[in-house]
């Protein structure tokens, strides 16, 4: 994968370190192992805190290498990624500069801004791409959101990339603000679920974040969630909660997923730290909140849409989960145009 090196003007080695040059024949040289890290590490700092993650790093590498490489491979953009698309190749001047203007076409809330910037970026480092809305900030149709300036083929380079990831997270954000709105005056937190495109995990939870939602566990790893198959194995609610504590102690909180009033009074009496209700009609969703009465969060799920996420919100439930904010959220649409 590493087996070659690319050539880079010597102006630019600063940018890697004098460790990670060589001369060859006195040509500067970069080894194509640490133009690849430099790459890496240069996504991340452009990126905020919630999306400084490896997965989110290589997707957006990846994303640009399936645009502009025949074998999808981020080692093959080379030195010059903006050289790889024949189009602009041949018809944009190496020498021009452009602005890029990105609009809203339609009415919504923005999300993915810092990536589109690392995205021009990454494709040359002399674009500049300036934000002038806020991230999670509502949009209306024809509202410019971003310029980008610099040099003409990395703009158009990067313009689909860019566009892609900004219109599927606004898309998240939008729809996730339409739930947040729906339930404002209740108790009710809207939370997101792993049902996230493959590999998208963090930027579609940021997403639901930028668009005022709350993020449910971000994956196996930081929260237990008991749910019917669990308990199927494990032979039942307790013995599925005994085991969990058995193993992990209080080290992460629990959720016990239950689909009857039986089901949760058994977990009432386990003390877990949420119990959710799965699919439950909304008058025994309020049974549920009366035979609860605060003494541990109730999470509604299954089934949620914007058509009755208000009714659900009113029966006193602390939390509402959909998938649908993340797996059915239509793509906002954006636009650059050159001006």
């Amino acid at each position: 994968m590493f087996g070659y090196n690319l050539h880079v003007d010597p102006d630019s080695c600063a940018a890697w370190g004098t460790n990670r040059v060589q001369l060859d024949g006195g040509r500067v040289m970069i080894k194509t192992e640490q133009m690849h890290l430099y790459r890496f590490e240069r996504v991340q700092s452009l990126l905020p805190g919630g999306l400084q993650h490896d997965s989110v790093v290589s997707l957006i590498l990846n994303a640009l290498a399936e645009d502009l490489t025949s074998d999808g491979n981020f080692a093959s953009l080379g030195a010059s990624p903006a050289d790889l698309d024949i189009t602009s190749l041949a018809t944009i001047a190496s020498e021009a500069s452009l602005t890029g203007r990105i609009r809203a076409k339609a009415t919504g809330v923005v999300a993915g801004l810092p990536v589109a910037a690392a995205v021009f970026t990454l494709v040359d480092e002399n674009l500049e791409c300036k934000p002038l809305v806020q991230e999670g900030s509502r949009v209306e149709s024809g509202m410019l959101l971003a310029e980008v300036d610099g040099p003409g083929r990395g703009l158009l380079v990067g313009e689909r990339t860019a566009l892609n990831f900004l219109g599927r997270m606004s898309g998240i954000a939008s729809l996730t603000r339409q739930f947040v709105d729906a339930v404002q005056g209740t108790r009710a937190t809207i939370l997101d679920t792993r049902k996230t495109a493959p590999g998208l995990r963090y930027m579609d939870k940021y997403a639901v974040r930028m668009g005022g939602g709350s993020n449910h566990r971000t994956g196996l790893f930081d929260m237990v969630l008991i749910k019917d198959n669990h308990i199927a194995g494990a032979g039942g609610i307790t013995p599925a909660v005994e085991r969990v504590r058995s193993l992990f102690g209080a080290k992460y909180p629990i959720e016990v997923e239950v689909k009857n009033l039986e089901e949760l009074k058994e977990a009432l009496g386990l003390g877990v730290d949420r119990i959710m209700l799965d699919n439950m009609s909304l008058d025994t969703m309020r049974i549920a909140v009366s035979i609860t009465a605060g003494s541990i969060p109730l999470e509604a799920s299954g089934n949620v849409s914007l058509a009755n996420v208000r009714k659900i919100a009113e029966t006193g439930v602390d939390f509402i989960s959909s998938g649908m904010l993340t797996h059915s959220a239509p793509t906002l649409d954006i636009s650059m145009k050159i001006g």
